[in-house]
């Protein structure tokens, strides 16, 4: 039962890497604009987890101390 979950998993794995099916296209031109896509989709990730953090909002901390009531 073990070894046949274990299988299985590893099955999913493979798959999902593109190991058993290839998930390129073998003509070169249509090959270029996938991998192109696929870079491109990469590079927002890192955007998306800015705005998912909130490290994309300004800042509204100040370099200089200031007095917090009316002066």
């Amino acid at each position: 039962m073990r070894m046949t979950k274990a299988m299985l998993l590893l099955a999913l794995v493979l798959g999902q890497s593109g190991c058993l099916l290839n998930i390129w296209s073998s003509d070169p031109e249509r090959r270029m604009k996938q991998m192109l896509t696929v870079s491109e989709n990469l590079r927002m990730i890192e955007d998306e987890w800015e705005r998912f953090w909130l490290l994309d909002q300004p800042s509204h901390l100040t370099p200089y101390r200031v007095h917090g009531g009316i002066q």
